[in-house]
């Protein structure tokens, strides 16, 4: 089997007195993609944005690419900590998160220059070429006001494309699409995998998606993975009632 890329260990997370996250072990390997599904509430974006650190555990390990944290103390070497790690994590999210002033080319090469300190030519470059790659090449200097919301998650894709991360994370990418625009998202996500081999951890309830790209399917019901595995398997011989249910709901 193929080295893990993310390992989650004994993962916590505890917002006042609710514990959403309890006690979480997972490892997605490289070039895998492990789908991620449950109830709303069930924890699973939680999970999602504890890996960068968008949510600082409570309890626990999260190691991207040989680089493991736990919880801690805010101090500047933590937070060099966590934006090393983040820099191997690539993140879209439901609401795309697209910067407004800059144009589509402007928010992809935000990060390489910003953050990996790339020459602006060079970034530029490189923005286009993403932009390429998810059909965008003709919307470059377009600002996202006047992309249709399917483009500006195209957008959002390439732009954690740009930092060359070693996973990326969508939080339910298309649940602010309109159906005819989930498609077109949908559409470059499996590219990712089946062209280019990408290592992604997905919450979604697309489980078309799940059934035709996921190596692996995770149902995720009150913090815990109750189950999972290969789509075929677990959507055809759910283990427990509650996968049941959820799977009759959504297929």
């Amino acid at each position: 089997m193929a080295e893990a890329v993310v390992r989650i260990e004994g993962l916590r997370k505890t917002f006042v007195d609710l514990e959403v996250i309890r006690g979480v072990d997972l490892d997605v390997h490289k070039a895998e993609v492990v789908v991620i599904c449950g109830r709303s509430g069930s924890g699973k974006s939680t999970l999602l944005r504890c890996v960068n650190f968008l949510e600082e555990p409570t309890a626990g390990t999260i190691e991207v690419a040989g680089m493991k944290l736990g919880p801690g103390l805010p101090t500047r070497t933590r937070r060099d900590q966590i934006r090393a790690l983040r820099m191997h994590a690539g993140m879209v999210f439901q609401d795309f998160q697209l910067f407004p002033h800059m144009t589509a080319i402007g928010n992809v090469m935000e990060g390489p220059v910003t953050v990996k300190k790339m020459e602006k030519e060079e970034a530029r470059s490189q923005a286009m070429r993403y932009l390429e790659q998810v059909g965008l090449a003709d919307k470059a200097e377009q600002h996202p006001i006047r992309l249709s919301g399917g483009q500006k998650q195209r957008v959002a894709i390439a732009r954690a494309l740009a930092m060359e991360p070693d996973v990326i994370l969508f939080d339910e990418p298309t649940s602010a699409l309109d159906p005819e625009l989930t498609g077109e998202v949908l559409a470059v996500m499996k590219s990712l995998s089946t062209d280019f081999h990408k290592t992604m951890m997905v919450v979604t309830h697309e489980m078309a998606f799940a059934r035709e790209v996921a190596d692996r399917v995770i149902f995720f019901h009150n913090g815990v993975i109750l189950e999972e595995g290969p789509p075929d398997e677990i959507f055809a011989a759910p283990q427990f009632d509650e996968t049941k249910r959820f799977f009759q709901a959504v297929l």
